[in-house]
């Protein structure tokens, strides 16, 4: 009997060890390795799920030597949310990508799927899925359109993208197991196969609560990084001091690539603040040290889970009255997502491993112990 335990234990320490090395996730993250982005506070699981209300889901596909991809989630609410639309805005902080509902989202000022991430290739498989698990709901058996919400971002490097491994029961897995309370990062979900300023990226989140004096709102943010430039930390060149810090290490010069971010907040804003909201995420993005690049799709997805501003699909009334935050009580959530976005993209960086991908191709993660060595040498360290 002791000897079948001590197997057992064996074989999950051996399971543990392999889940590690093929990428999911080293499971740290930046203020909990002393660096604290902004002043801010965040809310309980420094989380885009700490918006009430908002799921997030993963379907992580590793597969052989060359599937690397997935399929990353996002649930305004627990609900029909094409009964009950949530004000949305999107904003394109550089448009080379394949955005599905842009055009309706921009039209109507609203959303009413959740948001899937996925891969370039698999953005048309995901749309369908989303079709699917909306006419699958009770009560939007009779509909005849739906604006599928899907962003993307490509990770034909180390995945086998041409192969198009993502299903729709991987995208409606993904949508069932969305969960509040800790998202995981990294290697995960539509992060998977990605990479960010050279190093490992992946799936980061993070978010920040306003003060009660305005209005105790909470901004949540997540990212699923792909993109370039050069790293920065705390207003640190992190790209320079490691090729200072260790002059054998060899940085890949990759500035191409995208990065989608997903905002959401509880605070009550139509869709014109929340493209205003959304364009203060490009600035976190920029303070990371990302450029966007011709060849980049940077995306940003805003809505607000505000339940009074929700939108039915069909009224009696002729009129919908909603909730608007003054503009003049706009400029706290600026600040909330731009540190938010700056903290979720190196979140993203933090959690991520290395991986071994197709062709043999290997994406070294961020040396976390070097760039926290640098950061106590620059006194960024809190």
């Amino acid at each position: 009997m002791k000897r079948m335990k001590r197997m057992t234990t064996l074989i999950l320490f051996l399971a543990l060890m392999s889940i590690t090395e093929n990428g999911f996730s080293q499971d740290l993250r930046i203020r909990e390795a002393g660096i604290r982005i902004g002043t801010m506070e965040t809310g309980q699981w420094n989380a885009i799920t700490d918006v009430p209300g908002v799921r997030v889901g993963h379907k992580t596909l590793i597969e052989g030597d060359s599937v690397r991809t997935g399929i990353t989630a996002i649930l305004p609410y627990p609900g029909n949310i094409y009964r009950y639309k949530v004000p949305a805005a999107i904003y394109a902080g550089n448009g080379y990508g394949k955005l599905t509902g842009i055009s309706q989202v921009k039209e109507l000022g609203n959303m009413e799927t959740p948001v899937i991430l996925t891969n370039t290739l698999s953005v048309p498989i995901a749309a369908d899925a989303l079709i699917t698990y909306t006419l699958e709901q009770e009560e939007n058996r009779n509909i005849q359109s739906v604006n599928p919400v899907v962003g993307e971002t490509n990770d034909g490097f180390l995945n086998d993208i041409q192969g198009r491994h993502v299903t729709q029961e991987d995208v409606i897995e993904a949508i069932h197991d969305a969960a509040d309370g800790r998202v995981m990062e990294g290697n995960v979900g539509a992060g998977t196969g990605t990479i960010c300023f050279g190093f490992k990226g992946g799936i980061g989140t993070s978010s920040r609560k306003l003060p009660d004096r305005y209005g105790g709102y909470t901004v949540g943010v997540l990212v699923q990084t792909n993109f370039g430039g050069r790293l920065q930390i705390s207003g640190i060149d992190i790209t320079r001091e490691l090729e200072s810090y260790n002059p054998s290490a060899s940085l890949p010069d990759r500035v191409d690539g995208s990065c989608m971010i997903v905002v959401t907040t509880d605070a009550p804003l139509d869709a014109r603040n929340l493209e205003r909201l959304a364009k203060r995420a490009m600035l976190g993005l920029g303070r990371t040290g990302g450029i966007s690049s011709n060849s980049s799709g940077d995306f940003v997805i805003a809505f607000s889970t505000a339940e009074a501003n929700r939108i039915p699909h069909r009224s009696d009334s002729a009129v919908v009255i909603v909730e608007q935050l003054m503009n003049q009580n706009m400029t706290p959530l600026f600040s909330a997502v731009i540190e938010a976005t700056e903290e979720a993209i190196l979140n993203s960086l933090f959690a991520a491993e290395t991986m071994v991908g197709q062709k043999g191709r290997k994406i070294e993660a961020l040396p976390v112990d070097e760039v926290l060595e640098i950061l106590k040498e620059k006194n960024r360290m809190h």
